[in-house]
Parts: C-alpha cells; structure tokens; sequence
C-alpha cells in the first residue's frame, strides 16, 4: 500500500506517532488509507450538504475496513459570481482545486480517495485531479436541486434570470419577480437544470467514475446518502483490485461521454473541461472530436434549458444508466468502470422502473428530439480555431442567421445597452476580451444572454463572445471564440455594423468583411489590456486557448 511509506517500519515511528495524535490505532495502522476529498461549503447550495455525504462516504470505508481521511478543497458559486468581477476566478479556481488535491494526496500517500463534489469547475477540477494522480478514485456527485414552483409550474434559476429581463421590459411585476428570487432555489443541490454542473455530474458517470445512478440522484434523496455509503465500500475493494483511475479513462471512454452530454443536451462548458480532463489522464481530446460524434448521435431528451424537463425527470425516467441503454449500440461497451465491471455489463443490468416515464421523457434513436447532438463546433475567418454553440437549445429558425455587429468590450457595457433596450432585432451581440487571457478568466455570461430571452428577443438576436455561457443559456449563443481578442484574434477586429454571418447546419461562423480591409485593421490593432493582478495575473501568463479546453501550459 501507498500509505505504508508513511506507517510501516521501524524508521516510521516518529510518522505513527503524529498519526496517533489523532487517534488512529494500531489496528488501524494496517488498513488501507483513504482520502475523502470533499468541496462541502457554506458558499454553495450545490455543496450546502456535501458534510452528510461524506459522512455517508466515510461509514463505507469504515463498513469495508478502510481508514477515511477527510479535507475539503475550494468552490466558487457560478450562480453567485454571475455578472461581475467574480466570475473571473471561477474558471482558475479549476486548476487550483486539481493542484491542492495532488498536493494533499502526494503530501500524506493515500491509498485511494472518494472525491465528494458538485458544481461547474468543482467537479472538473476533481476529475483531472484523478487523472494527475492515477490511484484508486470513485467520484461522489451532490446531486441536483428539486425545481422550483411559480404560477403552477416548475422553475429554476434561469427562471430568475430571465424575469430581470422581462421584469425590465414590463413583461412581469418587480411583485413577480421577487416571487421567483424567492421560490426558484428551493434548497440544497445544483441548478435543477441541465446547467454545467448536471452536466458534469453525468460526464462523470458516463466516463465510468461514478457508481451507476449517482449523477442524477437528488441532494436531498436518501439514495444519493446510499450511493455515498456504497461508493466508501467500493473504494476499499478497488485499492485491493489495483483499479486506478487511468485504467478506467481511456480515449473510448470519453467517447462515451460526449455521446451522452450530446444525447442530453449538455453545457457547452463540456467543451472546455472534458480536453482539460483528457490531457491530465495524458489523452488528447480536439475540439473537432465533438462535431465527429454530434453528426452521428441524436439529442434524445429536452431538458432545461434547451427543453421543459427537469433533472427529476430525468432521474425519474432513469438517468444516465437510461441515457446509455438507448445509445448502446453507438458506445464502446468494454470499457472499465469503477463498480468492476464494464460499461456494456452495467447497461445489461440496469432496470427500468418507471417504463411509462422513461417512454415519455426520453426518445429513442430511431425518433430522437433531434438528428444531431446537443453541441455543434462551428469555425470560419470569425473563429478559424472554432467556436462553441449549444444547437438543441436554439431555435430552428435561429440556426441560420445574418445581421449587424453590436460591439462590446466587456460583459458590463453589453449588459447595460441590452437592459437600455438597445439591442434590436436582427442584431449580432458581439462582447468580446472576455477570454481565458483577455478577461482574464473567461466569464460565463448568463445574465445578458437571459436578459435577451427575458425581453423577448431571443428568438431574434444572437450573442458571440470568447467568452464562454452558463450551461443555462439557451437561444444562438456562440462562445469560446479562438483565437481570441486579446490574442489578435479575428473577433477583436469586429466593428459596429459589420455583417456577420451564422450558420448552424454547415458549421460556419463568417465575418462578411474583405480579407485587404481585415489587413487594413489589423496592422493598426492594439488589444485591450484589462487590468490583472495576483492569481489572476499568473493565470493570464500560463492558460492556453478555449480551443485547447483553456490547460495551463
């Protein structure tokens, strides 16, 4: 065992002595060592109960003969850091997570760890930690939020985001929108959505990391507190079994996952994560990889925001066991996964038990929601690295679209000319510096897309940014844009009332300008240096491209 260079022989007295300082026994000694990496905190509903699941966690060590050994690593709220400075560190706090884990876990020689986690960059963070690593390691997501319930139906927080829009618009009572502020998040969990951190919970499961089930098991649910348990006890015999993480993950692996985030309409957010995952567990992941799989694997379910359903739903009708009992015939069935047995064994024994549901809720692959998965790279002289949309969330007659550039230079200005009422129909929202190094940071910018659905315009403007959108976008928002501005990227070239061009279905992004007038501009182009100090500072000296999944380098 890893833990005995810290607890056998006779050289290591003085090390059992400090472990006994702490209480560990004799007995104890010989057992395998287990870290419990846990981001519980009181910043995050997603992460509010994550200190009664690992609770859960550490009696299924104990129940199987393990010693659990807990600490707990950072989170940023996205939902909170939405709209201001904030949100800047949330995408750096990803590698700063990864690196306080290899750091505990290197530090103190773990036999193998049970990461408790939930949230956009949490999760993320955790999983390329396992990579990094390669020992034991079984992933305990939180679990969603129930929905919320306004005027007779469910809700969430998107359903908050949109009513400042339409609040702003008079199309709702600021009496009405205080009702959604007040009843949207109705308790412990992620957004009850199909936003990052769902989506990232059933990457999870889908990468064979998570007991089965586990993604979509609510926070509040006595089943999410058994997965808990039962993941503790699974972890004990993996250690025995020698099953680490590398040889779960392979490059067939994270097919599988992408088929099933575009089968359920993921976050585009995926895109970013599952390369920066990929090349901690030494694989390489290119971004044309997702439009590879999305032409052949149909979205088969419309969650929020891209559809009416709600993670209960999607628990309901049987999670990402269902998800994969549909798509097996596209998956690589062979593939290890944390309970000791294969991808293809887990779907052959996975029950159905809410037939009429599951029918309802989730199509099939011969009569999908659509042809094609929920994500679509689209690149042309506007993104020539490419660039990132959610298509299942876009309106059909949105897919393909033409209009004047509305320039901004920060989330800030855009969002204030929107709630002005100032952005019109047939406009092309342009917010640019908002990149990995321009921001720096890459803001995710629910609020002036959901300000625009919220005034009813979704259905008639589009927003492009190298930035990034929350998983709770919906409507034709492109993001990750790269090269970006702050690299002399072709967007930062943009000026007002220049044509742009979308098209979804041929994958193209078009800024309709000569290429001797983008000469003309570029030979006079200085970026916008937006002012960064501390982490933020080294972050913008060290992080690659969006295209790259925005790796430290």
């Amino acid at each position: 065992m890893r833990s005995d260079n810290t607890k056998k022989g006779d050289a290591r007295a003085p090390n059992r002595s400090l472990l006994k300082a702490m209480g560990v026994t004799d007995s104890e000694m010989k057992k395998p060592f287990i870290a419990v990496v846990n981001s519980w905190t009181e910043f995050i509903p997603g992460h509010i109960h994550l200190d009664k699941v690992a609770e859960a966690v550490k009696a299924g060590i104990r129940n199987a003969g393990g010693v659990p050994f807990e600490f707990h690593t950072i989170g940023v709220c996205d939902g909170i850091a939405m709209g201001h400075e904030g949100m800047k560190y949330s995408l750096p706090s990803r590698e700063a997570i990864e690196d306080t884990i290899e750091i505990m876990l290197q530090g103190q020689q773990m036999d193998g760890m049970v990461m408790v986690t939930s949230c956009d960059k949490i999760t993320p963070g955790h999983l390329m930690a396992a990579g990094r690593v390669d020992i034991p390691a079984i992933v305990v997501t939180g679990g969603p939020m129930l929905p919320g319930f306004v005027d007779d139906k469910y809700t969430d927080l998107v359903s908050v985001f949109e009513g400042v829009g339409a609040c702003r618009s008079g199309a709702v009572s600021s009496e009405k929108l205080k009702q959604l502020e007040d009843l949207c998040c109705c308790g412990a969990g992620s957004c009850a959505g199909m936003f990052t951190a769902n989506t990232m919970a059933c990457m999870t499961e889908a990468l064979g990391l998570s007991l089965p089930g586990c993604a979509t098991a609510h926070a509040i649910d006595a089943k999410k507190m058994r997965i808990a348990k039962e993941s503790g006890e699974r972890i004990v015999a993996m250690i025995s079994e020698g099953l680490t993480a590398r040889k779960i993950v392979t490059d067939k692996s994270f097919e599988n996952a992408i088929r099933v985030d575009l089968a359920v309409g993921g976050s585009t957010n995926t895109t970013l994560h599952l390369p920066a995952i990929a090349h901690e567990f030494g694989l390489e992941l290119p971004l044309e990889k997702f439009n590879e799989l999305s032409r052949t694997t149909p979205h088969l379910i419309g969650l929020r925001p891209g559809g009416e359903n709600f993670m209960i739903d999607f628990e309901r009708a049987g999670g990402v066991p269902a998800i994969m009992k549909r798509l097996v015939t596209k998956l690589n069935l062979d593939e290890m996964t944390v309970t000791g047995k294969t991808v293809g064994v887990n779907i052959e024994e996975f029950v159905i038990v809410n037939p009429k549901t599951n029918e309802r809720v989730i199509t099939t692959i011969e009569e999908p929601l659509h042809e094609e998965g929920g994500i679509a790279v689209l690149k042309g002289n506007l993104a020539p690295d490419g660039a990132v949309v959610k298509q299942a969330a876009v309106d059909e007659k949105m897919l393909r679209h033409t209009g004047p550039a509305r320039v901004f230079d920060s989330e800030e200005e855009a969002m204030e000319t929107i709630l002005k009422g100032d952005i019109k129909s047939g406009d092309v929202v342009v917010i640019r510096y908002e990149g990995p190094k321009g921001g720096p940071g890459m803001r995710e910018m629910l609020s002036p897309t959901s300000a625009i659905a919220g005034m009813g315009l979704i259905d008639s403007v589009a927003l492009i940014t190298d930035g990034r959108f929350s998983g709770g976008t919906r409507g034709p928002c492109i993001g990750h844009i790269s090269p970006e501005a702050y690299e002399g990227g072709p967007i930062g070239l943009i000026q007002e009332d220049d044509i742009i061009e979308i098209d979804m279905p041929e994958r193209r992004i078009e800024l309709k300008v000569s290429e001797e007038e983008l000469e003309k501009r570029r030979a006079v182009f200085k970026p916008v240096e937006k002012e960064a100090t501390g982490y933020l500072a080294r972050y913008r000296k060290m992080v690659s491209s969006a295209s790259k999944g925005a790796i430290r380098e």
